[in-house]
């Protein structure tokens, strides 16, 4: 049966809001014509009223929060879908969320840091920026999920 968990449960979805009773989203609106969010769980930085990938030292804005109930237009697999540019977003300014970590090994209380080529989460600074007040809450699970704090005790 493939929905079996021998060893270790998933650590969940990308851009999937943990811990709900601490954390403060907000709406905002995706820019459609520039440095394009493409998925769930990414930091954003705000240009022009409107977020865009990282693609730079830029000041981090907040986190993608996959939104949840919501229907799609396309049917997706859960974990693959594709925020909307025309709808209004919600945006993880502080709390805990999980994340895709595309590159290293999570660590409890690591630094987060954000591929400035991709906009993908990664362990090392090689081509990346540090996420102030972002931390690793744990070890990633086998497909690298992990959950992340951002803003806690600001």
């Amino acid at each position: 049966m493939s929905n079996a968990f021998i060893y270790r449960m998933p650590a969940g979805i990308a851009g999937d809001v943990t811990r709900r009773e601490s954390a403060v989203v907000e709406a905002q609106l995706l820019d459609a014509s520039s440095n394009v969010a493409t998925v769930f769980g990414i930091p954003l930085t705000m240009t022009s009223g409107k977020l865009q990938k990282i693609t730079g030292s830029q000041t981090i804005y907040g986190f993608l929060v996959r939104p949840y109930p919501t229907q799609g237009l396309t049917n997706e697999a859960l974990g693959t879908a594709t925020p909307s540019l025309v709808l209004p977003c919600s945006v993880l300014r502080k709390g805990y969320m999980t994340v895709h970590c595309a590159s290293g090994t999570p660590a409890k209380d690591g630094a987060v840091y954000v591929n400035t080529s991709t906009g993908l989460i990664q362990t090392t600074s090689s081509t990346a920026i540090i996420v102030p007040n972002c931390y690793f809450m744990g070890t990633g699970d086998a497909n690298g999920f992990v959950e992340i704090s951002f803003g806690i005790g600001l």
